[in-house]
């Protein structure tokens, strides 16, 4: 868990709407490459704890019997279950809490996994009581961006989205220190995921990194999105002023390019798993 903050309700409230729209998708094939990985077939369940709105739980869904996803954000999952409902996949279920919440009754799994989720919680807690919920030989699974890509030699055939001068007006708004909820991070989230598994007892570490898709197209509705989806700049963050951010995202946008397109290359996927020893 982030140093110096604790989570509160309202962390990513009002996202959920913008959240597949804003966000990119993990690279294609990402769902295949994990249940190449795994030798996943239909049988067993995944639980995906801080699932949002389903984005690894549904491409999953069809490699297992029964997937879980876990979100203490209702709107999360009232978003999730439409896009079930729109995919017609009928193997899922939501369930409300937190990953300290965990095992919560939930039964025995496959594979537990966290999709950029993990960092958010008590890591060495919460992999302990994943090691303990997993079938013998399961899989403890952490899904992210890739981190410092290669550069790309490919040059964009639009403007890339204004990333740096999004931050720098979100700073206006809302202070220097990132936000989160209703508290701050001084110093950032905590990173090498890699270290925690290992520490609760799990085994046979595997890395894969699944290459990005095309180049995607964007529009200043996209960007708007995204930046509504993330927790450092939450629709709720910004109150009373909200409008008036709004309308200088837009106008930083539209400087940036004057019809509103943008293009970007995506980042590439990796995932890392861990199994859980036999028991001896």
């Amino acid at each position: 868990m982030p140093d110096g903050w604790e989570w509160d309700s309202t962390l990513f409230q009002g996202s959920a709407a913008h959240y597949e729209r804003g966000r990119l998708p993990y690279a294609p094939g990402f769902a295949e490459t994990l249940a190449t990985a795994l030798g996943l077939d239909g049988r067993g369940r995944l639980l995906d704890v801080g699932c949002g709105p389903g984005i690894v739980t549904l491409p999953l869904a069809r490699f297992f019997a029964e997937v879980i996803g876990l979100d203490p954000d209702e709107d999360m999952l009232a978003e999730a279950e439409r896009q079930a409902a729109r995919r017609q996949v009928t193997n899922a279920r939501w369930v409300a809490g937190r990953a300290e919440d965990l095992p919560a009754g939930l039964g025995e799994f496959r594979v537990v996994a966290f999709a950029q989720s993990f960092h958010w919680t008590d890591r060495d807690r919460v992999a302990a009581t994943a090691l303990e919920m997993l079938e013998p030989d399961g899989a403890f699974v952490h899904v992210s961006d890739l981190t410092d890509p290669p550069a790309e030699p490919t040059p964009l055939p639009r403007p890339a989205p204004p990333y740096a001068r999004i931050s720098d007006l979100v700073r206006r708004y809302l202070g220097p220190v990132r936000r989160a909820g209703q508290g701050t991070l001084v110093n950032g989230t905590p990173n090498r995921e890699d270290l925690v598994p290992a520490r609760a007892g799990f085994v046979h570490f595997e890395r894969h990194v699944v290459p990005a898709g095309e180049v995607a197209e964007r529009t200043a509705d996209d960007i708007v999105a995204w930046a509504f989806s993330r927790s450092d700049s939450a629709p709720h963050l910004f109150g009373a002023g909200l409008p008036d951010f709004e309308r200088d995202l837009r106008e930083a946008l539209r400087q940036a390019s004057p019809d509103d397109l943008f293009a970007e290359h995506p980042l590439s996927t990796e995932i890392m798993t861990w199994r859980k020893p036999h028991a001896t």
